[in-house]
């Protein structure tokens, strides 16, 4: 299935161009790059730069692995702007790692599979609202009042809830369940397994059981927004829970109910963040990090990875363990711990010193 058309397009000469090679030169003009070699150099394919092969183009995001251009079979390679690369063909440019995703995008475009129309196993309500070419995939569902909005891909097997709102050029994947009551924004891709809009976990303890607390919210996803493979976002317990413009959501991610993440967030796989937590705009939650409920994490705060957020993080700070403390603390602490089998070895030995001494003293 193709990838949705974005905001942050590539350059305007990239937009409408198909290619199935070029030359370095040709390569350089679309990404604003310049050649060190030989312009005239046919590309024939793209590969990391331990796989490549002879007419292959790579890259080199950071000159520290210029050591590997003299490994690679690759024919060209993208690098920074400063590198000097004298054994191979070369383009500079300011990011190389955004130029590659840029040329893979273009050729590899023809190559993705398109679905087209709306497949007649699909099932859909008749009050339902299908924008102008919609393509909805084998058996999946459009529930009473949802709305799916021009450009947009439903992939088979997926599910789309009464009174949900799909927006434009949106990218869904087979296998995806958006509840009722739940709005997408435009642009945005959700992969597989993904469920979107399931209670929140409520639940109050009363004559000796748990008694379960409705759910009546929704959630708001914004524009741009990327969900990975078997995300789980939970609805509201009133009112929504909300995820920002731009925002990207790696695989195995537990968002729960009332949770409002901010723009251009990054969310790495199996975080948890529990109720009612606000993360700031640009803020990052690396692999594995959890934060408790009711807090705020600050606008461009990073916790990095396992990290165990316990009361509200500032804005622009860095936070690491657990509980998460500042980073540079957090690194102390781990410094330390790990002088402790030599402190306790260093203790030894001075009883046994003492234990010596004693002995000398009681024997005159």
């Amino acid at each position: 299935m193709p990838k949705s058309r974005r905001n942050d397009a590539p350059l305007s000469s990239l937009s409408s161009l198909k290619i199935k090679r070029a030359t370095l030169a040709e390569i350089a003009q679309l990404v604003e790059g310049e050649v060190i070699g030989d312009r005239g150099l046919v590309v024939t394919g793209l590969s990391g730069i331990k796989e490549a092969r002879p007419g292959d183009l790579t890259f080199i995001a950071n000159t520290k692995y210029t050591s590997l251009a003299k490994t690679t079979q690759a024919s060209a390679i993208l690098t920074p702007r400063h590198a000097h690369i004298p054994e191979k063909s070369i383009i500079r440019t300011d990011s190389p790692s955004l130029a590659f995703a840029r040329i893979v995008s273009l050729m590899h475009d023809d190559q993705k599979y398109r679905p087209q129309g709306i497949h007649k196993t699909a099932i859909i309500a008749r009050d339902a609202v299908i924008g102008r070419h919609v393509a909805i995939g084998p058996y999946a569902v459009v529930e009473s009042a949802a709305k799916i909005g021009q450009h947009a891909v439903i992939g088979s097997g997926s599910y789309i809830g009464h009174n949900s709102v799909i927006g434009e050029d949106t990218l869904i994947y087979p296998h995806v369940t958006i509840r009722d009551g739940i709005t997408i924004g435009d642009r945005v891709i959700i992969h597989s397994g993904t469920v979107i809009g399931s209670d929140g976990f409520g639940f109050i303890w009363t004559d000796g059981r748990h008694e379960k607390i409705p759910q009546i919210g929704g959630v708001l996803i914004g524009n741009d927004v990327e969900i990975g493979a078997n995300v789980t976002i939970d609805r509201a317990r009133f009112d929504k829970t909300v995820i920002g413009d731009g925002t990207k959501i790696d695989n195995l991610v537990q968002i729960a109910h009332n949770v409002t993440i901010g723009r251009h967030c990054i969310i790495i796989s199996q975080v948890g963040i529990s109720g009612s937590t606000t993360i700031g705009s640009g803020a990052i939650l690396a692999g594995q990090a959890g934060a408790a409920g009711h807090l705020t994490i600050g606008e461009g705060a990073v916790v990095t990875s396992r990290a165990g957020v316990t009361k509200s993080v500032a804005p622009h700070t860095k936070v690491s363990g657990f509980p998460a403390q500042p980073h540079r603390a957090e690194q102390r602490l781990q410094a330390s711990l790990r002088r402790i089998p030599s402190y306790i070895n260093a203790m030894r030995d001075l009883r046994n010193r003492v234990e010596q001494l004693e002995k000398k003293l009681k024997n005159g």
